[in-house]
This record gives C-alpha cells, sequence and structure tokens, in this order.
C-alpha cells in the first residue's frame, strides 16, 4: 500500500512497429527539410501542397504506429490522468478521482468468438473510467487486483454474464502468492 504512482499502459508495441515508426518519421524528416531548401525556388503551389501532404502523411503514420494510451493513478491524493504518450512525450492532465468505489473485470466479445477481458475503475455510483484492456484474464485480474489494493477499495468479478461476484482479496492474495 502507499505507492507514489501506478501506471497502467497499453501493450508495447511489436519490434516492427517501432521500426517502420522511426523510417516514417525520417522520411517525415527529410521531405520537410527538401521542401523547406527548396521552397524559395519553388513557386507553383501544387508543389508546395504535395511537399505538405507527403509530410504528414509520414508523421501522423509514424505517430499511429508508435503511440500508446495509458493511466497514470496516485492512489495518496487520489488523483488519474489519462495519457497520449509518443517516445518519451507524455500527454495527459492530472483529475481528481471522485468517490472511488470499487474495481471490476469485465469480459467483452470481440470478433471471431474472441473475448477481451476490461478492468474499469468506478466511482460516485455509476461512473466509470476503462483503465486497461487484455486478451490475458489473469493479466488483467492482477492488475484490478493491484489498482484495488493501492486505492484501498473493493474489486468485482464482472466477467460472467448476470453473475457478479465481489473478490474476497485475502484468498487472492494467497493464491498470487502460492502461484508466484
Amino acid at each position: 500500500m502507499g505507492t507514489e504512482k501506478i501506471i497502467i499502459a497499453d501493450t508495447i508495441r511489436p519490434l516492427w512497429q517501432t521500426i517502420l515508426a522511426a523510417v516514417c518519421f525520417t522520411a517525415c524528416t527529410c521531405v520537410f527539410w527538401l521542401y523547406f531548401s527548396q521552397s524559395p525556388e519553388v513557386t507553383d503551389i501544387e508543389t508546395h501542397r504535395d511537399y505538405m501532404e507527403m509530410g504528414v502523411f509520414f508523421l501522423i503514420t509514424g505517430i499511429g504506429l508508435c503511440y500508446k494510451r495509458g493511466i497514470q493513478i496516485k492512489p495518496l491524493s487520489k488523483e488519474f490522468k489519462a495519457t497520449f504518450e509518443i517516445g518519451p512525450l507524455v500527454l495527459g492532465e492530472w483529475k481528481k478521482i471522485p468517490n472511488p468505489e470499487y474495481v471490476s473485470v469485465f469480459q467483452q466479445a470481440v470478433k471471431q468468438g474472441n473475448s477481451i477481458f476490461e478492468v474499469n475503475l468506478w466511482y460516485d455510483t455509476n461512473k466509470h473510467w476503462e483503465l486497461y484492456t487484455n486478451t490475458d484474464y489473469r493479466e488483467s485480474f492482477i492488475i484490478g487486483f493491484d489498482l484495488s489494493e493501492e486505492l484501498d477499495i473493493d474489486l468485482l468479478d464482472a466477467t460472467t454474464p448476470n453473475d457478479y461476484k465481489w473478490i474476497d482479496k485475502d484468498k487472492w492474495r494467497k493464491e498470487l502468492n502460492e502461484t508466484s
């Protein structure tokens, strides 16, 4: 208990996406360098537009390949920040968590019979923030459990439709210690 900050982020991007993002950022830099080094000589408005479109295309593609969404929570001060991360750049604004009530983990069906598990933080009776999604039940539950421990609130297992159960956290703690 009493951790200064908890960070919950999307899964790490595959190496190939990071490499392709680096190629896109390099191409973007080259296009803009060419544009600005030749712009006094270029008078054709279509050429200006083509350079800009190409540079912006590479920039947006690079961002799309390397960005991560995340959540940062300060349990002691009960603050929360949804983040958008591109490399070392982290954007987001700290907000107070009004009356945190419980953390829930539930299963949601997706395409082709697969499902994902979502971890939500519920507050002010019926409002929630979606904090984490993953295809792995155990990892999602560990995230939900740790968060509920840090915030000192309950944990709800909502993975079976219409059969929601409050988790006995002492029992779960023992299970985690035995399997670790």
